[in-house]
Parts: structure tokens; C-alpha cells; sequence
């Protein structure tokens, strides 16, 4: 496939996130993509959005769009729990799939999709959005060769609703979804959250632990991806104090130690960020909401100065691009469909994350037996 085709691609979820950034981006990259089909249980969002995507057909069903013959890649922004289903019925029909994270908090359901991705002619590319910041990149190119000697993960952030609100994209939320197609979400969540915590992971299913799988499943990925592909896995966790509003987990890797600390509160603020600690630098990536555009995410530099005379101190900020990281996110998938490429965000790379939300709720349980 030629590298400048444009792929038809079709999108399934037309909600918060896809009236947000998603639909209006792949309108902004018309060179890349053309958006051929919609899809989405309400008929509400469909109308709303058809309004934008005249051109494109309509469907409540999954299954029409991943089998058009109109449609080379098929966008999944629908809730979680639909995910799988969604990703294998568009592998059955050979589409390239992208994915929001997470793909699934579940191992037997990845295990579905990789198992249809082999037999595929099409590959699953996983939105981990905040890996494809210039910022990240540069961070890692900085410290390569360096002895880490620690490492600080921070996500705590106020509700999307005030930032959304401010975002200029004025998205609506549905008020016709069938009783049916809640039920079924629900229905398909709570299987979802009890088979991972009681049979894969070992530790008991509770309110508590549910709300934190999925919450390290739709916050928490974002940090643990990006921590992932800066130093790798870590060899275990020294302890976890995993409570709502706010938790906090210490990472063992070989030399070193890494605090990742997260969480939930009221405030209008986006506090995202990596910091990375050498004996001669300290490299800092920090984010800002996705949901506003044009917001940078910069690296900041913090280190000695060596001189003739004496050691000095300084201080670089660097903002190299006011290019989203969705909208990188995305230029690299059409490479990766146009080119056969496979994506660095792999299903494969995604089981990663699944192996540390596992040894985050172990933690969690070792500590919740110790205090009873």
C-alpha cells in the first residue's frame, strides 16, 4: 500500500473522546485518512456527528462497519467493556485496528484478540497517546547511557468535565441509549472486572478494587506505558497503598526505585508528569489536558554546568513542537497501515501494562490482609 494513500477508516464510538479530538482531527488530516463510515448504539451522536461527516454512512451495528468493503481500518473509541468483541469482528474482516487504551484489562480477552490478529490480515495498533509525545522521545534520547538513580510518575488530575467544558469542542452526550445496550455494557463490565480480579490476578473483587481497575485500565495506562517504555518493566512492587482519591505505588527495578502516585480531585488542574533523576540531571516530561489542543508537552532540563573553575547550575525548557500527541499518534498509524509496519503500542506492549495492573492489585490485597 502506497505510503500517501488515504485510508477509509471507520469509527465506532462517538462519544466524549471522539467529539473531542478524534473526529475533528482525522477531518483536519484529510490527506491520511477519510472518514467513510460511523457507528454508535445512539442515534443521537449519529446524527450529531453525521452533521460534520456528511459523507459518511451510519450504523448502529458494529459488524455492517468492520465488513464494508468501504472501510481499510476501523477507529475503537467505544467503552471499554466492547473493546474485545470489537476488535476481533474488525480482525475477521482484515481491517487495521485502532484502538483506545486500554485495549482490556483482561488476559483471556487479549488472548482473543491476538489470537484473531494472527490469523488477520490486519494488526492492532493500542492509542497509548502520551508515547508519541516529541517530549517523551526526547526525554529517553537524554538520559540514554545515563545511570538512573530514581524515577517519579505523577498523574492527579480535576474532572475532565471542567477542562472538556473549556475545549471549544462543545460535545454532547446521548439521552437515547436503549435500556438494553446499558444493561449489556454493565453486564459485559462487571464479567469483565470480576473474571480479571478473582481468576487472573488472585485478590478479591470489591467496589474499591473495581473502580481502581478501571482506573488504572483509563488513567493509570497512560503513566505506566510511557514509565514502560523509558526504563522498562520493573522487578516488583515494594508496596502500594492503592485507596481512593489518591494511591501510590513503589516500583523495585534493578539499581533504582520509582514512585508512581495517582489519582482523582477537584481541582482544574492537569498534573502529569515523568521526572527522571541522574547524579548530573534531572529530565522532566510534562503533559497537559489532550482535550484542549495545542496545549505543549515540554522537557525540562535541570543540570551541572561544568566550567573551568567551578560546577554551575542550569536550567533548559524545551518546547520542540506545538504538534499534539494525537495527532502524532495518528500520522504513525497511517504509517503503520500503509507500510505494514508494526506499531511500537502492540498488543503485545499492552500485555505489559496488564502484568503490572496485576502486580499493583497483589500489592494492594498483601497490604489490605496485613491491616484487617
Amino acid at each position: 500500500m502506497s505510503s500517501n494513500k488515504i485510508i477509509r477508516i471507520g469509527v465506532i464510538g462517538l462519544g466524549e473522546i471522539a467529539q473531542v479530538n478524534h473526529i475533528n482531527l482525522l477531518l483536519n488530516l484529510c490527506d491520511y485518512f477519510q472518514m467513510t463510515y460511523l457507528c454508535d448504539v445512539s442515534s443521537e451522536l449519529l446524527t450529531l456527528v453525521s452533521r460534520k461527516v456528511p459523507s459518511a454512512k451510519t450504523t448502529k451495528s458494529a459488524k455492517e462497519l468492520c465488513s464494508s468493503p468501504d472501510v481499510d481500518a476501523v477507529l475503537i473509541c467505544s467503552a471499554t467493556p466492547f473493546h474485545p468483541d470489537q476488535c476481533v469482528l474488525a480482525l475477521q474482516h482484515d481491517k487495521w485496528v485502532l484502538v483506545e487504551k486500554p485495549i482490556t484489562v483482561c488476559y483471556r480477552d487479549l488472548d482473543r484478540i491476538v489470537a484473531a490478529e494472527n490469523a488477520s490480515k490486519g494488526k492492532v495498533f493500542v492509542g497509548y497517546q502520551r508515547r508519541y509525545a516529541e517530549a517523551l522521545l526526547d526525554a529517553i534520547a537524554e538520559v540514554k547511557g545515563e545511570k538512573i538513580d530514581y524515577m517519579r510518575v505523577r498523574d492527579i488530575i480535576g474532572p475532565n468535565s471542567h477542562l472538556v467544558a473549556q475545549s471549544g469542542t462543545f460535545p454532547k452526550k446521548a439521552t437515547d441509549v436503549a435500556k438494553d445496550d446499558i444493561d449489556e455494557m454493565q453486564r459485559k463490565d462487571f464479567e469483565i472486572t470480576t473474571h480479571t480480579l478473582e481468576k487472573e490476578f488472585q485478590v478479591s473483587y470489591s467496589e474499591e478494587n473495581s473502580k481502581l481497575l478501571s482506573l488504572l485500565g483509563g488513567l493509570g495506562s497512560h503513566d505506566l506505558s510511557a514509565m514502560r517504555e523509558i526504563i522498562g518493566m520493573p522487578d516488583r512492587v515494594l508496596g502500594a497503598s492503592m485507596h481512593l482519591p489518591i494511591w501510590t505505588v513503589l516500583f523495585q527495578y534493578p539499581s533504582f526505585s520509582v514512585t508512581y502516585e495517582s489519582g482523582l480531585n477537584d481541582l482544574h488542574l492537569f498534573d502529569a508528569g515523568i521526572e527522571i533523576f541522574t547524579q548530573d540531571k534531572i529530565v522532566k516530561v510534562q503533559y497537559d489536558t489532550p482535550y484542549i489542543k495545542g496545549l505543549p508537552v515540554t522537557m525540562s532540563v535541570k543540570e551541572k554546568v561544568k566550567g573551568l573553575k567551578s560546577n554551575g547550575f542550569q536550567e533548559r525548557v524545551v518546547r520542540k513542537t506545538y504538534e499534539d500527541p494525537y495527532t502524532l499518534e495518528f500520522l504513525d498509524f497511517h504509517r503503520c497501515v500503509t507500510t505494514g509496519a508494526t506499531p511500537k503500542t502492540s498488543t503485545g506492549d499492552a500485555r505489559q501494562d496488564l502484568d503490572l495492573f496485576k502486580m499493583i492489585m497483589q500489592a494492594k490485597e498483601r497490604d489490605d490482609l496485613r491491616t484487617k
